[in-house]
């Protein structure tokens, strides 16, 4: 996921891709305690994305309150 994706989002869109990706990172969690986690470096893609959503996130609300 881009960065230019995720600022052409809506704050509702915004908030429905973090619990998704919140979900999926919880998933991987789970399959790597498991040991059934095949794709290792996905785990540090989510968790780049869920930063990446949330700095977009504060962004909007600090450029609401401006």
């Amino acid at each position: 996921m881009k960065a230019t994706d995720v600022r052409a989002m809506t704050e509702d869109q915004l908030s429905d891709e973090l619990l998704k990706l919140k979900k999926e990172q919880f998933n991987l969690r789970f399959q790597e305690a498991t040991g059934q986690l095949e794709k290792t470096a996905r785990v540090r893609q989510v968790r780049r994305d869920i930063a990446r959503v949330k700095t977009i996130q504060a962004e909007k609300k600090s450029a609401a309150k401006a």
